[in-house]
């Protein structure tokens, strides 16, 4: 039984647990068996706290006998993004000048997991700084990708995708700037929701008023992820972009009619090279939005000046996080960050209001294109998951990537248009990797995303193809 309970839906354990027909310990042990018998070879979770965990989940049964109120995650492990600060437990960020930083406080997303009955069992994988979409770093290593352990688990959030795809927790936890949330979903065959900024409050934070980074869910359905939004979305005071809307309103049911609905297909944002082998896995999907009823047309729309902004409003949010470090911890870090935090050192002013602008163009460019039509589909990567051994990929269908995230445009690109977007299983390249597909869903219409999602999920049925973890056991 303990094998089948890691690879049932999130939604299901809840009720299951609320029902008194399994316990939060027993949850718990099923899933730290799972941890123990795969994680060795993934290496998604990087810090695991059993005994911390056996307590919380003791806890949580003795808060359900004495028939206290739950919360809607009552009994649910999850582990935490190394990025995300947790009191008690290493949070190392996958540098090794934070390799045994272990914060006296939770960040607010941690303590509104908590609240709601989670059960923090460890830390998750990322790049170092979660810098990049391919997780390895000096501390721990490179996480594999349980379909093919040869392969990259994408990033930043690589260890939260790869722990829910090889059933070693039910949620996860994520961060996106440049694909985060979703590249790791889109490679992994698991769910990844970038909200819009604002929707889940970021504290503490460095920049209160940036709008580039959010937080996030992940889960192996739409719905499980939409259960985890449920959560950690709504309001706080001490976000300056905070979003009035109750975290609740996404535990409503995600059922709708999508008969009459108009799609926009833009198959490579205007002229980005994109790997014949995702362009095919997404072609093929296209049916299956016509068969909940919804109308599909190809289109695209300018998105001159993307690159240039995204890269340097990145840039800026590097320097801003770790110009100030000592010279002797900087040259510590890997290539790519040192690079990323001195472009932003060397902007100007006038570089900086010219990306704003930009940035500004996108976005009405982007909210035009959904005057006329509901949604948009697209790639989240321009390649299926590569060689675990490649720091990045240097070009794709003959076109050279210039820095090590050009890879990422059709995730980033959408990042500038500040609308919410989502990376739903999609189907399989003839080697077996997973291929996800992006919706992009009107401005702040999270629900209405993850109802669309859902019914594309429901069609496909995609998700149900796990990998085969007999070969990964230590």
């Amino acid at each position: 039984m303990h094998a089948e309970l890691c690879d049932q839906r999130a939604v299901e354990l809840v009720d299951l647990v609320r029902r008194g027909g399994l316990s939060a310990r027993e949850l718990l042990s099923a899933h730290l068996e799972r941890i123990e018998a795969v994680n060795p070879t993934l290496n998604a979770i990087v810090t695991l706290v059993p005994e911390m965990a056996q307590e919380w989940a003791t806890e949580a049964d003795e808060r359900q006998a004495r028939g206290e109120e739950l919360g809607p995650l009552h009994g649910l492990p999850i582990a935490i993004k190394d990025a995300v600060m947790t009191a008690g437990i290493r949070s190392t960020m996958g540098t090794p000048l934070m390799a045994d930083h272990v914060p006296a406080q939770d960040d607010l997303i941690v303590e509104r997991l908590k609240s709601a009955g989670a059960i923090p069992l460890g830390k998750t994988n990322m790049p170092e700084f979660g810098a990049g979409s391919h997780t390895f770093n000096p501390v721990f290593g490179p996480t594999r990708n349980p379909y093919d352990t040869t392969r990259s688990a994408g990033g930043s959030s690589g260890g939260a995708g790869v722990a829910l795809a090889a059933g070693m927790i039910p949620i996860a936890d994520g961060s996106d700037l440049a694909g985060s949330l979703r590249n790791p979903g889109n490679f992994n065959n698991v769910v990844g929701l970038r909200p819009s900024p604002g929707r889940v409050p970021m504290v503490p934070a460095r920049l209160g008023w940036e709008s580039l980074a959010v937080l996030g869910p992940m889960a192996r359905t739409v719905e499980d992820t939409a259960l985890l939004l449920s959560v950690i979305a709504g309001p706080d005071p001490r976000t300056p972009l905070s979003l009035e809307t109750p975290g609740n309103r996404y535990a409503e049911p995600l059922e709708r009619d999508f008969r009459g609905t108009r799609i926009a297909f833009d198959a490579n944002l205007g002229g980005l090279p994109v790997d014949p082998r995702v362009a095919n896995v997404i072609s093929s999907s296209l049916p299956h939005f016509e068969s909940i009823g919804a109308s599909i047309e190809a289109s695209t729309m300018d998105w001159d000046g993307a690159h240039e902004s995204f890269q340097t409003l990145r840039a800026y949010t590097f320097a801003a996080g770790l110009s100030g470090l000592p010279a002797e911890d900087f040259e510590k870090m890997k290539a790519t960050v040192q690079w990323n935090v001195a472009k932003g050192v060397a902007l100007s002013g006038r570089d900086v209001w010219r990306a704003e602008q930009q940035r500004t163009q996108i976005h009405a460019r982007f909210a035009a294109l959904m005057d006329d039509f509901d949604f948009v589909v697209l790639p989240v990567n321009q390649v299926p998951p590569f060689d675990i051994d490649v720091e990045y990929p240097e070009e794709i269908e003959g076109v050279a990537m210039e820095t090590y995230i050009d890879w990422m445009k059709s995730a980033y690109f959408v990042t500038l248009t500040g609308h919410p977007a989502i990376s739903v299983p999609c189907g399989f390249t003839d080697e077996g990797l997973p291929v996800g597909v992006q919706i992009v869903g009107r401005q702040h219409d999270e629900f209405g995303l993850l109802q669309f999602a859902y019914a594309f999920q429901e069609a496909t049925q995609h998700w149900k193809r796990r990998p085969d973890l007999a070969g990964l056991s230590a």
